[in-house]
């Protein structure tokens, strides 16, 4: 796993029961294709997010496969239904077969 791969993701702490809620993810990370050459001319080794999910309580809300053409640091927002109280877990899957996850939890208010 990179050192340098961070991901990012803003949930609210608190939504009602049964309300939609907007989240934001990035996740910051080179993306390197496999085209490029490092300084001595040796090709560096790809290395994409190729499937990005979100899963609430155990229930996928969102399961996007990603194409090499995906730019550095990929952005996501979307809207997700809030049942209950809970926890959203996100999961980047690398090329290199890296896995970086974050979860947040929400709270019914």
């Amino acid at each position: 796993m990179a050192d340098n791969v961070k991901p990012r993701v803003r949930v609210p702490k608190t939504a009602a029961a049964g309300d939609t809620i907007t989240i934001k993810t990035l996740i910051s990370h080179p993306m390197e294709s496999g085209q490029r050459k490092d300084k001595e001319g040796n090709p560096i080794p790809r290395s994409i997010i190729n499937r990005f999910t979100c899963d609430f309580n155990g229930q996928s809300v969102i399961d996007v496969t990603l194409e090499p053409a995906i730019s550095t640091n990929p952005y996501f927002e979307f809207d997700a239904l809030v049942p209950e109280a809970g926890e959203f877990k996100f999961t980047w899957y690398d090329d290199d077969g890296s896995v970086y996850e974050e979860a947040k939890p929400i709270a019914i208010g």
